[in-house]
């Protein structure tokens, strides 16, 4: 076990490094901003076609009302991403440059967006034809987002810009600073447009489709499925949150069948594209990556043991709406070989009976998207539009998952028993200093500070007596909410001026700057480098968090003020 640790430790800082890099935090946070377009049109595609799953069906005129929503909202959903994800790297960029001296966001947002329509748009006899606006131009509008920004970065940091007088009003000498920079960017992507339909009679987005169709046919192979559901547990094992690598590349794939299958099903036909938005959270990642639904609710019932026993009742709850840090970190698993095999095996298993039900079985893959805290027995019907196969897959794998899971959790409970039982009476009083230990041994993130703050018990906590506001960030705001929820809560009930905020890590990043500490999560380790360097632009005071530590906080509002006191102090 110790040499399987040791092989993972090597491979986690690569693994960190690709998490945090900036391109691709960039594409992620892009996507995290652009959510709200997507869940905001399947409400009106739900209302739409969901009650043709009981045999009704609206009028044309009602439908076509409906999906005016949906057409000008997921049907440009790349327009939107490119200036999402161009905003995020410019963010980024703007960090290596001086306060007096930055790129200008809502300018690059424009020059994206204008540079996307350039490229995605086909002019038709009468108007234009927008299909690459939407699903199918992801890939090209991630491309938009990522040059236009360092095209942007290059003239202003080397002062390539129109300088007027001093005299002239700020507004008005930004505007001739962000117009070389705008033109190079609009001209570069027009001469793109005009050399592409020169010489491939086609644009690009519909080029790079056309390329990479043997790729979205490959990510619907068992193969495909199972690589993608597999390396995402895999580097969650090794303690880098997998989402964050793995989505950002098939996102685009993801949106696309989507897409895809609500026009199959539109025309009577079956959805038949297994790889869908809602397919990596809910079948993959049933109840949290590793498809760890059941195992909390198996801790809760069958372990002996009082680690076991406690981790159940305290993330039998979150890991039902798909927050299973409680279970990871709390067992842990994280880095934990007992676990390794049923942690990847799971959610391979999952997504290969799923793609049997939908290729063998004929039941409709998932054609609307819904948010990933739904609990996945209800969001893989819904999702599916109540193909009346997915009940019987949902308790298919309700079954499957407890028995890989049963023999690996009664070997590591019985483990733990048998230390309890020899050491009960040590244990009482070294509880605290064996969790931290277990979480040093699992590959725990820390910085350095964390530990030193949760090891400071010298004297009464201070009081806070100022206004003090506190961000919370992990990876998809689920643990941070329940910490930032506790910490209000106590705050109010205790009169002190105390203001939490949650947030995914990349959401409304700009909160920061008005903010008088950020935690980190854990799970979010790889990014602590890139988010102390906002910290550190505006001033604000970053501390990250071990796994257990973190769980702890999120239960213990006492433990949590008395964290924040400390470190504001």
């Amino acid at each position: 076990m110790n040499a399987f640790q040791k092989q993972i430790e090597k491979l986690r800082p690569l693994f960190e490094k690709i998490a945090s890099n900036t391109y691709v935090s960039a594409i992620r946070d892009g996507f995290i901003a652009a959510m709200p377009i997507i869940l905001f049109s399947s409400v009106f595609l739900m209302v739409a076609y969901v009650p043709n799953a009981w045999g009704f069906y609206w009028s044309t005129t009602v439908t076509n009302n409906l999906m005016l929503a949906y057409n000008y909202s997921m049907g440009l959903l790349a327009l939107f991403v490119a200036g999402t994800v161009a905003k995020n790297l410019t963010d980024a960029k703007n960090l290596n440059l001086p306060k007096t001296n930055q790129v200008n966001p809502v300018s690059v947002i424009i020059a994206a967006e204008i540079s996307f329509i350039i490229l995605a748009a086909l002019p038709l006899k009468a108007g234009s034809d927008l299909t690459y606006m939407g699903t199918q131009g992801l890939i090209a509008a991630y491309l938009v987002g990522l040059i236009v920004p360092n095209i942007y970065y290059v003239c202003i940091k080397n002062n390539v810009t129109i300088k007027l007088p001093p005299q002239v009003p700020q507004n008005i000498s930004q505007t001739f600073k962000d117009l070389i920079p705008l033109t190079l960017s609009v001209t570069s992507f027009w001469a793109v447009t005009v050399a592409f339909k020169t010489f491939t009679g086609t644009n690009l987005p519909k080029w790079i489709i056309q390329v990479l169709s043997p790729l979205f046919r490959a990510s619907d192979s068992y193969l495909g499925l199972a690589l993608i559901a597999g390396a995402m547990a895999f580097f969650w094992f090794c303690g880098v949150q997998g989402p964050s690598i793995v989505q950002p590349a098939v996102v685009p794939i993801m949106i696309a069948n989507t897409a895809a299958n609500l026009k199959l099903y539109q025309a009577g036909q079956q959805a038949s594209h297994v790889l869908g938005m809602n397919t990596m959270d809910y079948v993959m990642n049933f109840g949290g990556t590793g498809s760890t639904f059941v195992l909390a609710y198996l801790m809760l019932g069958l372990a002996r043991s009082k680690q076991l026993k406690a981790v159940g009742k305290a993330a039998f709850i979150p890991g039902t709406f798909s927050v299973n840090e409680p279970v990871l970190f709390g067992t842990p698993i994280i880095m934990n070989p007992v676990f390794f095999i049923p942690f990847l095996l799971t959610p391979m298993v999952n997504i290969a009976i799923f793609k049997f039900f939908v290729s063998t079985l004929g039941m409709n893959s998932v054609m609307y998207t819904m948010p990933w805290t739904i609990p996945g027995p209800i969001g893989i019907p819904i999702s599916t539009g109540f193909a009346p196969l997915s009940f019987v897959y949902v308790g298919l794998i309700l079954v499957l998952d407890s028995l890989i899971y049963l023999p690996f959790l009664r070997a590591y409970d019985s483990e733990l028993l048998s230390g309890e039982q020899a050491k009960e009476a040590e244990l009482e009083n070294t509880v605290v200093g064996e969790n931290d230990a277990v979480v040093a041994t699992t590959g725990a993130a820390t910085d350095g500070v964390a530990p030193e703050v949760a090891t400071q018990s010298d004297g009464p906590a201070p009081t806070l007596t100022k206004d003090t506001n506190v961000l919370v960030l992990c990876a998809g705001g689920g643990t941070s909410g329940i910490l930032a929820k506790a910490l209000n809560k106590l705050a109010k009930d205790r009169n002190v001026p105390l203001s939490a905020a949650a947030r995914a890590y990349g959401q409304d990043m700009n909160l920061i700057k008005d903010m008088d500490l950020v935690i980190l999560a854990p799970q979010m380790d790889s990014m602590k480098d890139n988010l102390k360097k906002i910290t550190d632009k505006y001033g604000v005071k970053m501390v990250t968090t071990t796994g257990r530590q973190y769980i702890q906080l999120t239960q213990d509002g006492d433990m949590a003020l008395d964290f924040v006191e400390r470190n504001v102090a």
